[in-house]
């Protein structure tokens, strides 16, 4: 098993050397950039992205205008007539341009071998210090959604595939539809609506993941008041992503309750809970296992953006897609280098607990 473990543990390395590949590639041939988006701030010109799609129908042809007179002249971005030739090196060089790409990405991975993923363009702050100051946003949702789904999910799927075709098993299926069909910023909204003074009643707190005067409470207030505030986000995720794994634990369940070994168990009078507890169990578990390291990236930083709008609730989520969208390039790889090495860990991980349950499983064996 240890060989096993430094046999994964290395192969992290190609696999964080390609994804950061194929992204800086992708990048470079994507049009528009920091540079880009600073002429067009000297200029007068950088809009929002919902400006875009609000703007007249005039202001579309004028920029259709502008577009045609830049392709009559050579430049290498994008608005950059009438500006000075200085001003742009010196933009280039402010934001690491002026060295031709295939330097840049071997000193990026270099400075991302010791964790150092540079500055933000635009925040003045170094990436480790945005992402630490948004992490425990993203973890309190990503680890207390994840915990409550699988307390959920598991227990409901294992009791709908002992019951399968009761009424119990018809009508939570019902609910597991709805629960499915209507996406998680749905209910935030209708949360949002019923009990955080919308329209209706006003319980909980909309913004923030603690109240201003947390510091001021006692260590019981203090834990009561970081759950106040997750309450609503962590229902609406929770109602959201349950249904699936539920589904999915009632199939694998049904899958190994009629295989012959369960009703050889069965007829050599091994009692119903021996039978799913102590064999069903440990095989079925399996493929729910395999997905959680997925669930739980999927949670944490993708499934959470909605959600961090929604309830004004800062984290890596919202940190991501600003990032993305103003070309903040250094959040952008660190970003994406440091999410990755913790799927392929968790990945690991899992396959580690899949050990655990089942002891037969050797994994060493099996890339031999």
């Amino acid at each position: 098993m240890l060989n096993y473990i430094i046999k994964r543990l290395f192969l992290i390395i190609p696999t964080l050397f390609g994804i950061l590949a194929v992204n800086f590639l992708i990048i470079q041939a994507a049009p528009g950039g920091p540079v880009e988006k600073a002429i067009a701030q000297i200029k007068g010109t950088d809009v929002s992205v919902t400006e875009r799609f609000t703007s007249s129908g005039g202001e579309q042809l004028s920029s259709n205008q502008s577009q045609k007179n830049l392709n009559t002249q050579e430049s290498k971005y994008r608005g950059s007539q009438g500006i000075d030739p200085d001003l742009i090196k010196e933009l280039e060089k402010q934001y690491g341009f002026d060295k031709p790409p295939l330097e840049r990405f071997f000193e990026m991975l270099k400075n991302y071998l010791i964790f150092d993923f540079g500055e933000s363009f635009y925040k003045d702050k170094s990436v480790i210090s945005l992402i630490l100051e948004k992490l425990p946003v993203s973890i309190s949702l990503g680890l207390w959604t994840t915990l409550f789904v699988y307390l959920i999910s598991i227990p409901l799927g294992i009791k709908k595939a002992v019951r399968d075709g009761s009424k119990f098993d018809i009508y939570s299926s019902s609910l597991i539809i709805v629960g499915y069909a209507i996406p998680g910023f749905l209910f935030a909204i209708f949360l949002i609506v019923i009990f955080a003074g919308g329209s209706y009643l006003d319980i909980f707190p909309l913004r923030g993941l603690v109240s201003d005067n947390w510091e001021e409470l006692s260590f019981i207030d203090k834990i009561l008041d970081y759950f106040w505030h997750l309450a609503l986000p962590v229902l609406a995720m929770v109602i959201g992503g349950f249904a699936s794994l539920t589904m999915l634990t009632k199939n694998s369940f049904l899958d190994e309750i009629n295989k012959q070994y369960v009703l050889t168990a069965r007829a050599k009078g091994v009692s119903e809970q021996k039978v799913l507890y102590g064999h069903v169990f440990r095989n079925a578990m399996l493929i729910v296992i395999s997905g959680f390291p997925a669930a739980f990236i999927n949670i944490l930083f993708t499934s959470s953006l909605l959600i961090e709008v929604i309830f004004s609730l800062d984290g890596l989520g919202l940190l991501g897609f600003e990032a993305a969208l103003g070309r903040d390039y250094p959040v952008v790889f660190g970003s994406l280098y440091i999410f990755t090495l913790i799927g392929l860990l968790l990945r690991l991980i899992s396959d580690l607990t899949y050990v655990l349950i089942d002891p037969r499983i050797d994994f060493e064996s099996r890339g031999n």
